[in-house]
């Protein structure tokens, strides 16, 4: 078991702004919302290559900026998203990507059964300060 994605034990990078500023990646953060149920299912980066891409392909597109490459979310597993819309924040410095997956989730960690999940699968619990599992 990967003690990072299974465990209860909260440890936040809180180093990954400054790891992706290092970078010198031109990027605004994308959050990924489901369009049927509107649950937040990523958080991502998109350059202006990235951004171009989703939108001409209606597929959700990102820029990896720990490969420095396009990232066509889903690609080798075949669990891609189709792009139904982009908000644009107040300040044009954050994207949503409101999105429909066109098989089933989006997280490359898989649950009990080997179904594919959603990144938010944890839920920090405010009385213990554990990770709880919401789909184990």
């Amino acid at each position: 078991m990967n003690e990072l994605e299974e465990g209860k034990e909260l440890r936040l990078d809180f180093q990954k702004l400054r790891k992706i500023a290092k970078t010198e990646s031109n990027v605004v953060p994308v959050s990924v919302q489901n369009a049927d149920t509107r649950e937040v299912i990523l958080i991502a980066y998109a350059n202006e290559q990235a951004l171009n891409h989703a939108v001409q392909t209606r597929t959700a597109t990102f820029w990896s900026t720990s490969r420095n490459e396009l990232w066509i979310k889903g690609e080798s597993s075949g669990e891609t998203f189709e792009l139904l819309e982009v908000y644009v924040n107040c300040e044009q410095n954050s994207l949503v990507y409101l999105v429909r997956p066109r098989r089933r989730s989006i997280c490359h960690t898989k649950n009990q059964s080997g179904q594919p999940r959603n990144c938010y699968y944890r839920r920090l619990n405010l009385e213990t300060g554990e990770l709880e599992n919401l789909d184990p």
